[in-house]
């Protein structure tokens, strides 16, 4: 039996905050250099979305944090745009935002949400032209084809929505293949949804990556996986990663950090979230509590977890989370 990994852990940077007033493009470069100098963050990350939750472009950014980091992985958390984007465009952009980042990017498949929190879903799409029932193949077409054209040559392509022949993309990608998670979150009630979305993950990643789940619903969820993955005789290797996207607010006084992370959240997502998931969601309150918070998803199979700091003094809370929760972790 292979022993459990200690898990890593990324920032998320809130691109959208340019927006909301969370933050400014200076203050997220400078805690990214922050962030690189520090071995406790493994990976950098931001959100993705075009117009349903307006944000600085995820591509452009990840750009700049390649020219302004040398260590950190990059990726975003999550690419809810993929179906949305030419998938040959996407996939040469990011072929060469691996190359710039020196082989440093892990790209997280998508689909976006129509639910709460998934901001002017019906709009976006329809402003672009495409079908939101046609997003999940949309999805897995880019997928095949990121990793199809970023590790061979003169190649075809087959599908319902793409279709191209003896086709070479130049410059080649620095990883050899390109890492790709596929996020799923579906709701654990619905046999039918939880099938689907799991079967995808089991299919097509080399990660998972899910928010909102309480601790014991991602250690079921990842039996799960696992358990369509051998269906498939398909071995998930023992570098498969489960990463959880969770927020953080480090505050002694819990009732403060509860507000705060209510209004930053409220606010990115134009969501009146329930106090229930905004405690499953967010690690808040002293040190300790957040340490708690935190671990319950290691101990659940977790190997990669993104902390968002939901505070509107950035900088503060990426010191506190850095000096004081993160080295409790490591133990």
């Amino acid at each position: 039996m292979s022993k459990r990994r200690a898990p890593k852990f990324g920032l998320t940077l809130p691109n959208r905050g340019v927006i909301i007033g969370a933050t400014t493009c200076e203050e997220m470069f400078e805690m990214s250099e922050w962030a690189d100098r520090e071995e406790a963050w493994d990976s950098l990350w931001v959100g993705d979305s075009l117009f349903a939750k307006p944000r600085l472009d995820a591509i452009a950014l990840l750009g700049a944090l390649a020219a302004r980091t040398r260590r950190v992985k990059l990726g975003p958390a999550c690419f809810a745009s993929t179906p949305l984007r030419d998938a040959l465009i996407l996939a040469y952009q990011w072929c060469c935002l691996d190359l710039m980042s020196n082989g440093r990017t892990v790209f997280v498949a998508c689909k976006g949400q129509s639910e709460p929190g998934g901001g002017q879903f019906d709009k976006e799409f329809e402003a672009l032209g495409i079908d939101p029932k046609t997003r999940t193949r949309r999805m897995e077409e880019a997928i095949e084809i990121m990793r199809l054209v970023s590790s061979r040559e003169k190649v075809d392509y087959e599908g319902k929505y793409n279709r191209f022949r003896n086709l070479t993309m130049l410059p080649r990608p620095v990883q050899q293949p390109i890492p790709i998670w596929v996020t799923a979150n579906p709701n654990t009630t619905a046999v039918a949804d939880v099938r689907t979305a799991y079967r995808r993950v089991a299919r097509l990643g080399d990660g998972w990556m899910t928010t909102g789940k309480t601790p014991a619903d991602v250690r079921n969820s990842l039996e799960i996986i696992k358990g369509f993955a051998k269906e498939m005789d398909r071995s998930l290797s023992d570098d498969f990663e489960v990463a959880v996207y969770y927020n953080i607010n480090v505050n002694e006084d819990r009732e403060a950090a509860f507000a705060e992370s209510k209004k930053f959240l409220d606010t990115y997502y134009t969501v009146n979230y329930a106090a229930d998931f905004l405690n499953n969601w967010v690690a808040m309150g002293s040190p300790a509590e957040c340490v708690e918070n935190i671990r319950a998803y290691a101990d659940a199979g977790a190997t990669t977890i993104t902390l968002r700091l939901t505070g509107y003094d950035q900088k503060k809370q990426f010191k506190r989370v850095t000096e004081e929760v993160l080295p409790k972790l490591a133990v």
